[in-house]
Parts: structure tokens; sequence; C-alpha cells
């Protein structure tokens, strides 16, 4: 579950000084081409300016954009050259304080996510075995159940908006349960993340909100413990702060909300409007686990990720980077990169669909924990499993070319999938 990010607003007032100019031929992060064909604006980028490609973000400011495989394994691996360190940035004397990537590329925080180095590492010995901590069983116990209350809610009109009835709501009532609070703030959690993906004035009220859903479970924990990843936390030797308690468990449910959400619905996806993967799949040659890894080879939810920043003056990919300079982590074209493809058997999507060696939760220290990494698939995968077990002859209402994908550079996931199905009775009909 890597960091979310939301779609780019237009900017609200202008940096208080011209920022540094991007290099020659920069390609803006923006624009309808991220929507409809990324892949073809990567394959331009290695045309034009090869594995690092100067990009132009929201505002005019510069940054690398590391779309090589060879390459993006190098900086994350390098966390002594390449560290995750935000506040090396060499534009923040020009960076406005509502820049709208603001939340994306973060602020030096106590918090897993916008740390670096043994800070970093502290938080991780915490959250790692709380999230491990987690038995798998009682998690696709939570999804089936969910999932089936989601299902009853539209299973009896034939129709449904499968992004906004069951993908996006799905993952965080089950992340809701996961980290303590009742069933009756999961819809409330659901909305403020909603609110904050979206990205819109709404944005920051949302934001607030979230971080008091996250003080009162602390306090709630704290005063009455639980099998669930913030008693676990708590139950923790080191010491930590409440706000730092709060950031984590803040980053542990938006990084798996939105990321989870579009696995799914990009899985659903590719199995509605791909005949032959349909085809496969009707015939037994492939199973929902082909598909979600289909998807994160082609697909990935996360397309880039912030960021690393440049310690010193360096060489990649053939550019000059200079210190503090962003480097903004291509994974959903890394995975498509050419020489990387070559090298998988038969270089088609099958033998990819078989192949472990994506970089879809990122690489290194930093990527997304393995036990973060196992219960956004077994999310994602149960769900699937209920909804085709359920609704078995799903169909689109609208010509695939239709169908919109989110306004984002950075995630890619699509914003409504209309379907119609053969209406059939709720769990709780009598038969």
């Amino acid at each position: 579950m890597t960091r979310p990010s939301s779609a780019e607003p237009e900017p609200t007032s202008s940096p208080p000084e011209c920022p540094a100019h991007a290099a020659p031929g920069a390609v803006p992060l923006s624009g309808p081409a991220f929507q409809t064909e990324p892949h073809a604006v990567y394959r331009a980028m290695r045309r034009d300016h090869g594995p690092v490609a100067p990009v132009e973000l929201l505002g005019g400011f510069p940054a690398w954009l590391v779309i090589g495989y060879r390459e993006l394994h190098q900086v994350t691996s390098d966390g002594e050259l390449f560290p995750r360190d935000v506040g090396l940035w060499n534009q923040w004397k020009n960076i406005p304080e509502d820049w709208p990537l603001l939340p994306m590329v973060g602020r030096p925080l106590p918090s897993i996510y916008f740390s670096a180095g043994d800070e970093h590492r502290r938080h991780a010995r915490m959250v790692g075995p709380a999230l491990e901590g987690a038995d798998p069983f009682q998690i696709r116990s939570h999804c089936e159940q969910l999932a089936d209350r989601l299902i009853d809610a539209v299973c009896s009109r034939g129709t449904a908006d499968l992004v906004a009835d069951f993908c996006e709501p799905l993952p965080v009532l089950v992340l809701a349960r996961l980290v303590g609070f009742p069933d009756d703030e999961g819809a409330d959690i659901a909305q403020v993340l909603k609110d904050l993906a979206d990205g819109g004035p709404g944005a920051q009220e949302a934001h607030l909100r979230f971080g008091e859903h996250m003080r009162r479970l602390v306090a709630a924990k704290r005063a009455e413990p639980g099998d669930d990843v913030t008693s676990r936390m708590l139950a923790f030797p080191e010491a930590f702060t409440d706000e730092e308690y709060m950031l984590d468990l803040m980053a542990i449910t938006a990084a798996g909300h939105l990321t989870t959400a579009d696995w799914i619905s990009n899985s659903l996806r590719l199995m509605l409007t791909e005949a032959e993967f349909a085809d496969s799949m009707a015939g037994g040659r492939r199973s929902v686990a082909e598909a979600m890894n289909e998807v994160l080879w082609q697909d990935t939810p996360t397309q880039i990720l912030a960021g690393r920043w440049a310690a010193r003056d360096t060489q990649l990919g053939g550019q000059r980077i200079r210190a503090g300079d962003m480097l903004l982590l291509g994974l959903g074209a890394a995975n498509t990169d050419p020489l990387i493809r070559q090298n998988l058997s038969g270089g088609g999507a099958s033998a990819q669909g078989g192949s472990g060696a994506h970089l879809a939760f990122s690489h290194g220290e930093y990527r997304c924990p393995f036990p973060a990494q196992e219960i956004a698939e077994t999310i994602a995968r149960t769900g699937i499993e209920v909804l085709l077990d359920r609704l078995p002859d799903l169909d689109l209402r609208v010509a695939v070319a239709d169908l919109v994908r989110r306004p984002s550079a950075f995630l890619r996931g699509t914003t409504s999938l209309p379907v119609r199905f053969t209406p059939v009775r709720t769990t709780g009909d009598p038969s």
C-alpha cells in the first residue's frame, strides 16, 4: 500500500518566488494523456530523455521522473545518495503553503511515511509487527461480511456503479475494523478519505476530521485495548507520543484506501473489458489472482510516487542531478520498461502474470511493508471473489471508450464502473 495522492486541482495562489526552471523539454505531469494513455507518454519520455526524464510539477516546479526499471531499482536501493528526506528539497523556499501537491510530497513529520533514516526505522519497528499481528483468516472474514453488506445494498436493483458502491468503500471499511474502529464509524472514515482524495475545497476540513477520529481511537484503545492494530501499537515497548500514534494510524489507513480500491476496480475493469482475458477466466485458464497481478504490471494503481531527494550532485540515467533535486518514482513506467519486459519469458502479459518482480509496491527500505501488501491483497482478492460469486453475470452499461480515468498522473483508477446484472436476493432474504 503505497502512499496515495489526489488529483491535481488548480493552484489557489502563486508561489512567493519564481521556482527554478525545469530542464529543457520537461514534461508537465498533468493533462488528459495521463488519463487516456500514460504508457504512450512514458514511451515518448524514453525516446526524448532516456530512463530519467525532466518533468514539471503543478506551479512550474522541476523534478526528475525515474522511468527506467534499473534506475528506479538503483535509486530505491541507495538510501545514502537518494534518501527519502523531504527536508533536502531545494525548492522549499518557493513552495506556497497551499500548494495542492503538498499533501502528496509531504513535510518532515513524526510519521512512518514522512520520516527518514533512524526515525523512519523506529516507526517501522512499531508499525510492521502491529500489522503483521492481524489474523489472515479474520481479515478474510471481515472482507466477506463487508463485501456481502455492500452487495446487499444494490443486488436487488440490477444495476450498480462498482467504484462508488463497492471498490472504494470496501477497503476502508475493512481497514477501519482492523485498526479498531466500530462499524458505525467506518462510513464516516470512508467519507473523510474520499473528501481527502478528491482534493477539493473540503480536503482541509476532512484532514482535521481524520485526525480527530484517530485521536479518539488512540484514547479509547489506551483505556480499553483490544485485538487490533492500534492496541498492538500502543503495547509496543518503545515510547511514542500521541501525535506519532495518530499520524501513523492516519498513514496506514490512507495509504491502504485508494490504492487498494483502484487495485480492485482496475482488476474488474480488465475482466469486464478485455474479451480475451474474460474468456480465459471463464474457461478456467486464468484466475482472479492472475488478473490482479497483471494489473500490478500493466495498470498499477500507484503510477508515480514521491519521492527521493539527491543528497549531493550526481549522475543518473545520463542526467545531471543536483543536490536537493526531487526524484519521483515512476512505478508504472518502470513496470513497462522494454528492457525488463524483454527479459520476461515470452515478453507478454501471460509471462508477466506469473512474475512478482513488478515495482507496484516500490522497492527498498521504504517500500510498502510486506504485512500491508498481504492485507491489501487479501482485501482485493476476497472482495472480487465475493462480488463475482454473488453477481456472476456482470456486464458494462457503457462503452469501454466512455469509462473515465482519475485526472491524475500519480494514481491510476477509474472514476466510475457502471454495470448491469440479474437482480438477486440479499443474503438476509429467505430462500
